[in-house]
């Protein structure tokens, strides 16, 4: 039960859902507060009166005595309130010298001594008579080239008494508004969000539905949203990578199996029909040394393949290098070959696992000790991003190269009859680190090259 309320919780649909309702609700509780600051502060009194000037300002027209006159048939409120409330709303248009041309019904008495147009374009100011305050506009009227003024002032007490009447209005207009919001948007989201997530619960059900037995199978990216297309594709891209892994393993373990399966039989042939003398107990030791050799390779290649037995640190490449000289020397002194390492720069340290690169260099020494003729050299060269082993031997076929690093895959020329291993446990060590590790042709001879750089 915790386990489904946190997957519920976790719904990309809920989120919208929710981030949507907040959202409105959010937008809803801004609207109020605006509009209760503005009503606070006048603003939306005084934005009020401005626009009743302007209106009244277009239906300002002048007869052929040049006299003004107001057209307020076609709004019989707005004569209504001059007509009937001249103490609390007045108009007049007066020219920039203060000189009246006409007057509401409120009389001259509504409007202070002084009161002049200020500037040339609309204004808003205040005045107080009686002990009331009054909001004003001034909106200028040009005609006959001439600029009037048009003039309109209402008291705050009516403002007030408007506002008050209109707010139950307006609030129960915002609450139906966002009652219609909630319910018509709310529902056309949940919709969408379902005809949009339904190509993903295919693609989970897809995605379940995937085992072993059918690691080939791929997510379809053809229905999905655009936005979710990429992370199908990058899954599909990982089943590739996996199904690849699954058939590598699966052949290295059949080859394993093969490989092990010959001294197995041997050893129990030898068992059975009972050890007689110096050779058959010989033939059994080289067996089982044989078959020692090919777990310890295996075991090896199994953790060269696992990143987490990595421990990096700084290691100088020359005291790598000449660890795995000296571990292998006697070999190399059995097959008659000598060993040389060189550098450019004895301190040169690369950051790696050492023990790895130990794995690494003297697996390529014992390959190349096996490879090259009795008297020759086997060298070293160590540069600053790169890593250079060379023998002298007969070498490889130009088309064999690419078969160097396969699991179980042996080169002619060999001395023993190691596990097909080596080369491969190297690869691996490489690819770990970030490496990238070649073969090719050296004339006489093979050189591999391990490179730090990408």
């Amino acid at each position: 039960m915790p386990c489904a309320k946190t997957m519920q919780l976790n719904s990309i649909r809920l989120k919208v859902i929710m981030a949507f309702i907040a959202g409105t609700l959010l937008s809803v509780v801004l609207i109020v507060l605006v509009v209760g600051l503005a009503m606070r502060s006048n603003v939306l009194a005084r934005m009020d009166l401005s626009d009743m000037a302007r209106d009244l300002a277009t239906k300002v027209y002048f007869d052929r005595g040049g006299k003004p006159h107001i057209e307020t048939d076609d709004h019989p409120a707005i004569r209504w309130a001059f007509d009937s409330l001249g103490r609390e709303i007045a108009y007049r248009v007066v020219d920039r010298a203060g000189n009246v041309a006409l007057l509401s019904d409120a009389g001259a008495r509504f409007w202070p001594d002084g009161l002049l147009p200020r500037g040339a374009g609309p204004e808003r100011f205040d005045f107080e008579r009686d002990g009331v305050m009054f909001f004003a506009a001034t909106e200028p009227v040009a005609a006959n080239g001439k600029t009037w003024y048009l003039q309109v002032g209402v008291s705050n007490r009516m403002m007030s008494l408007l506002h008050r009447v209109a707010m139950p209005l307006v609030g129960s207009g915002i609450a139906l508004f966002t009652l219609v919001l909630l319910v018509a948007f709310g529902l056309c989201t949940w919709i969408t969000l379902r005809y949009t997530l339904r190509p993903l619960q295919d693609v989970s059900t897809s995605a379940a539905g995937i085992s072993l037995y059918s690691m080939h199978a791929r997510l379809r990216t053809d229905a999905v949203p655009t936005e979710i297309a990429p992370l199908v594709g990058s899954f599909n891209r990982v089943l590739e990578r996996l199904e690849q892994a699954y058939r590598v393993q699966q052949e290295f373990l059949g080859n394993a199996a093969h490989e092990l399966k010959t001294p197995l039989a041997m050893i129990r042939a030898q068992v059975e029909l009972g050890v007689d003398g110096e050779d058959d107990r010989a033939a059994l030791l080289k067996d089982v040394a044989y078959m020692s050799r090919q777990v310890q390779q295996l075991l090896l290649l199994a953790e060269a393949s696992e990143a987490t037995n990595y421990d990096f640190g700084t290691v100088r490449v020359r005291e790598a290098a000449d660890e795995a000289v000296g571990y292998l020397q006697r070999m190399a002194e059995a097959a008659r070959v000598e060993l040389a390492v060189s550098a450019q720069d004895d301190a040169l340290a690369w950051r790696a696992d050492r023990g790895a690169l130990f794995t690494l260099l003297k697996n390529l020494l014992e390959n190349a000790i096996e490879h090259a003729p009795a008297g020759s050299i086997v060298s070293v060269e160590i540069a600053a991003d790169t890593l250079c082993v060379r023998d002298q031997g007969p070498g490889v076929d130009a088309a064999q190269l690419a078969l160097l690093f396969e699991r179980f895959w042996r080169g002619p020329h060999r001395r023993d009859h190691g596990a097909g291993l080596g080369l491969s446990i190297c690869h691996e060590v490489a690819r770990a680190h970030g490496w990238r590790l070649t073969a090719e042709r050296a004339e006489p001879g093979l050189r591999f090259c391990l490179t730090t750089a990408p």
